[in-house]
């Protein structure tokens, strides 16, 4: 009997390019509070959050998707064409199927790329680059492009005091390929499903079709029990992916965190110990928290304000929904 063949991978994968696209509409907290009976200051102190970037209707999930990529294809030298696997992470597409990535693929020219599209809230793009990584190095791809795009200002409650003023729309996308040297850690993800219930949807879209008085399908949040979860929780994995990348805390230039509130952010800083050498991304305060989206964006802006360079070392951490998460430790395109 025949025997199979194995392509061969690359030794390593790495972060080649990286682009992103905020939308064009700037919402402040002096836009949110008036619905949910708030105020500018009540907002900061309990996210941090000063603006958002919310989509016109011409700014869609699938354009963003495709600016962010076209930056990004551009910053790694990468031709459309070369591109073996399209991935976009995102919980905003509202067809349930094709998956977003396939028309992203066609719209950049990629020349019949795999596409698919990853849902894992908040955790989809740092699964997408675990599994680029891994499709690399196994072989089954030489370059693969990993896409966070959300457009979350649809599925957010204007009315809702819990959430109205956290969630904002935006893309960033990375393109991953052969590296010689090492530049995408070992993944360390997971999930808990049983605690599903504190990032949702509020209803099954079998029971907004029964409603005489349908409704879209809006995200919900307990604050205070995700807060509690994440800032702790999630020093614990952001550890175990420095241990399994073999560095440590004084070998980080750059963290990256999940773009959910800035209290958490501080809170998983002082749980981790980093030192003040470690630049922080805090793309929040200006962007809002865009799920998937949030860490390619909140990098990219530390790259173009200087406060990380290429080569630097940085640790990105995502929780969301689910609950999912992830980390790894990357060198900065």
């Amino acid at each position: 009997m025949a025997a199979i063949e194995i392509a061969p991978g690359a030794p390593y994968a790495a972060l080649l390019g990286l682009g992103s696209y905020r939308p064009s509409r700037v919402v402040p907290n002096s836009e949110i509070v008036g619905a949910i009976d708030s105020s500018d200051e009540w907002i900061q102190q309990r996210s941090g959050i000063r603006e958002r970037r919310w989509s016109t209707e011409d700014e869609t999930l699938q354009m963003m998707s495709v600016e962010a990529s076209r930056r990004a294809l551009a910053d790694a030298g990468v031709d459309a064409r070369q591109i073996d696997c399209v991935v976009v992470a995102t919980v905003s597409h509202m067809m349930q199927t094709p998956a977003v990535a396939t028309l992203v693929a066609h719209e950049l020219g990629t020349d019949q790329a795999a596409a698919f599209d990853v849902s894992a809230a908040c955790a989809g793009f740092c699964h997408g680059v675990a599994m680029a990584n891994d499709m690399i190095r196994s072989g089954s791809a030489r370059h693969v492009l990993v896409v966070g795009a959300e457009r979350l200002s649809e599925i957010t409650d204007p009315t809702d005091r819990g959430s109205a003023f956290i969630f904002a729309d935006g893309a960033g996308a990375v393109v991953v390929g052969p590296s010689e040297t090492p530049g995408i850690g070992p993944v360390v993800w997971g999930s808990d499903g049983e605690q599903y219930d504190l990032i949702r949807s509020r209803q099954d879209w079998r029971d907004v079709i029964k409603d005489p008085e349908p409704r879209m399908p809006h995200l919900v949040m307990q604050g205070a029990a995700v807060f509690r979860w994440a800032s702790f929780a999630m020093a614990k994995i952001a550890q175990q992916a420095l241990d399994r990348a073999g560095v440590s805390v004084e070998d980080l230039d750059v963290f990256v965190p999940h773009q959910a509130n800035m209290r958490i952010t501080d809170a998983m800083a002082r749980s981790m110990k980093l030192p003040a050498s470690v630049r922080i991304a805090r793309d929040i305060a200006e962007q809002g928290n865009t799920s998937a989206a949030s860490i390619p964006l909140a990098l990219d802006r530390m790259k173009d304000e200087g406060e990380a360079s290429t080569g630097d070392l940085a640790l990105l951490v995502a929780f969301g929904a689910g609950l999912a998460y992830a980390a790894q430790v990357v060198v900065v395109p």
